[in-house]
């Protein structure tokens, strides 16, 4: 497994490989995030993830900054970060790197040792975060995570004291019309058959959240779907597919948030 290699044992094996040998090493794995590697290989990954860029509202110029991505996975927005030529990415991760789920840490080791890239690791939880146990950061990315920690409120005031300057927070959200701060939890598997899945807190929840860990500045940067047809076109093939009732999934969007200190 690519997880238990010495990363300089890998990063000179993959160097070596022409495409057709890096492709046999990335269809061993079981990928996430869908990330382009040299020679054209693009891993096989479930979350077309190139494509959230545009919502999440990530800086073009991310030089002279440091990034903390939280949740990382298989490192998709840290590599991207770096590209973007932030000084300095940590990817922290714990649970899809060494968790109960299918996710691992293989994809990311694989990834950085092709890219050649510098971004940093550390397996550790969004609630024992902290400036003594990774610094302070610029920019932090909480991307889909929210809603997979049991205690909400706690993992955002984790956030919050090592976020110097942006966060960027990317969740699930119920109740999308405004109204009070509310959430919604998910018994058993409710969302997305994921007994991982907690919460889904509509925007104002999420919003007044981020202001009491002490963010002045918050606000909706983008919601997806973003309008009511839209949601009802999804909710209507979740109904088809067994997903989930048409009322509860026509309720159910994507949303980014901005904040700041």
């Amino acid at each position: 497994m690519f997880g238990t290699i010495n990363p300089d044992v890998l990063h000179g094996r993959l160097q070596s490989m022409n495409s057709d040998e890096l492709r046999t090493e990335v269809s061993r794995l079981r990928w996430f995030h869908t990330i382009e590697l040299p020679h054209g290989v693009v891993t096989p990954g479930v979350d077309y993830s190139a494509e959230r860029l545009s919502r999440l509202g990530l800086p073009d110029d991310l030089r002279d900054t440091s990034v903390l991505d939280v949740g990382a996975w298989d490192g998709f927005f840290s590599f991207e970060s770096e590209r973007r030529g932030a000084r300095r990415v940590l990817a922290t991760d714990h649970f899809c790197w060494s968790g109960p789920g299918w996710g691992s840490k293989a994809g990311f080791e694989l990834a950085r040792a092709a890219l050649s890239s510098g971004v940093e690791d550390q397996e550790l939880d969004v609630l024992n975060l902290s400036p003594e146990t990774v610094g302070a950061f610029d920019v932090v990315l909480f991307l889909g995570v929210l809603y997979h920690v049991r205690h909400p409120l706690l993992a955002l005031e984790r956030i919050a004291s090592v976020t110097t300057g942006l966060l960027i927070l990317d969740t699930q959200v119920e109740l999308v019309r405004p109204g009070r701060p509310l959430m919604v939890f998910y018994p058993g598997r409710e969302l997305a058959d994921d007994p991982t899945n907690w919460w889904g807190p509509n925007p104002r929840a999420v919003e007044d959240m981020l202001r009491d860990v002490g963010f002045e500045h918050v606000k909706l940067h983008s919601m997806f779907p973003s309008s009511l047809s839209g949601r009802m076109v999804r909710a209507a093939k979740d109904t088809v597919r067994g997903r989930a009732s048409f009322l509860r999934s026509v309720n159910r969007a994507r949303a980014v948030f901005h904040a700041r200190r």
